[in-house]
């Protein structure tokens, strides 16, 4: 049995068989989507379309994320989507946050697969551009982008600026959101975004509108933080400033809400949460098979993917 038949063994056969997903119409509170086939008892994280609506992309990993890979479903004439299958470029190393380019020709992502021998190293940010109906083979970054550190959650826009998580000596905190400028061809030095994004904590898991306008990203350790990490966003002034993020309260759990993604009509929030329906206590002693329900319940403590109507989000942030 390979890896990834591991990784699905507990999901239901609804989740193995091909299914309609209705994207039309996000609700205007966070919902589990796509519950039994993206959303289920197994962890997942992350989520991407493509720009046609036709593909979409997440991670799933092996319990306490020891091993991570990207997956993949495709959309038919007939409006369903296929099971999900590990991507042709994946499945060796660990590699998780797909993100593509504003024409769906290439796909951005973290991986620790080596540059060369078969030892993992540190996360670093690769990309794999379209060869007919398939994937080439993943380039890494180079040393401009990354480093003997990890690199996370690349997020492109239409000019080709990169926007990334990593943690450098020339931070702001503990952990920060960092701009590589597209010009000439090539990527300038990295900058981290100031103290509008980042702080003296944790800030990661970026999402940057294509156009540059808005900024979705988790803050750590704030103030404000409802729980083990919240959910961000802060948008341009008149003058191309970032303002002050805020948190989007309507949005976060007591749990971890991370890896925020916009859809390309902008109309869907997607983000991934760690909240849990499981209880702390029985009212009569818990049986056996019980327990087992909750463990194969999506709600179970593990990341599953959430949407949410990104007009209301805007409406009640009142930014723009």
């Amino acid at each position: 049995m390979n890896l990834y038949t591991l990784l699905f063994a507990s999901m239901s056969l609804s989740a193995i068989a091909q299914q309609k997903i209705d994207f039309k119409n996000p609700p205007n509170e966070p919902k589990l989507f796509a519950e039994g086939f993206i959303s289920t008892s197994i962890n997942e994280r992350d989520f991407a379309l493509s720009p046609d609506g036709t593909e979409l992309f997440y991670t799933i990993s092996t319990p306490q994320s020891s091993f991570q890979t990207i997956v993949w479903s495709k959309k038919d004439n007939a409006g369903n989507w296929s099971k999900p299958e590990v991507v042709s470029f994946a499945g060796t190393f660990s590699d998780l946050e797909p993100t593509l380019s504003a024409d769906g020709n290439k796909l951005y992502f973290a991986s620790n697969r080596p540059l060369q021998g078969s030892e993992p190293k540190d996360f670093d940010i690769w990309v794999v551009e379209r060869r007919g109906r398939g994937w080439s083979g993943a380039k890494n970054l180079g040393p401009v982008i990354n480093s003997a550190t990890d690199e996370f959650y690349p997020s492109i826009t239409k000019s080709g600026n990169l926007y990334f998580t990593a943690t450098y000596p020339d931070g702001i905190g503990k952990e920060d959101i960092f701009m590589a400028a597209w010009r000439n061809d090539h990527f300038e030095k990295p900058v981290s975004l100031d103290t509008a994004v980042n702080s003296k904590g944790y800030e990661f898991n970026a999402f940057v509108d294509p156009d540059e306008q808005f900024i979705l990203f988790t803050g750590y350790g704030r103030k404000d933080d409802a729980g083990r990490g919240d959910l961000y966003m802060s948008v341009k002034d008149s003058k191309g400033k970032w303002v002050p993020a805020k948190n989007l309260k309507e949005l976060n759990s007591n749990r971890l809400d991370y890896c925020p993604y916009v859809s390309p009509d902008k109309k869907t929030l997607f983000f991934t949460s760690e909240r849990s329906s499981l209880p702390v206590t029985f009212t009569k002693p818990a049986t056996a098979n019980q327990i087992e329900s909750f463990y194969n319940n999506p709600l179970n403590g593990t990341g599953n993917v959430y949407w949410v109507s990104f007009d209301r989000v805007r409406n009640n942030g009142n930014q723009e």
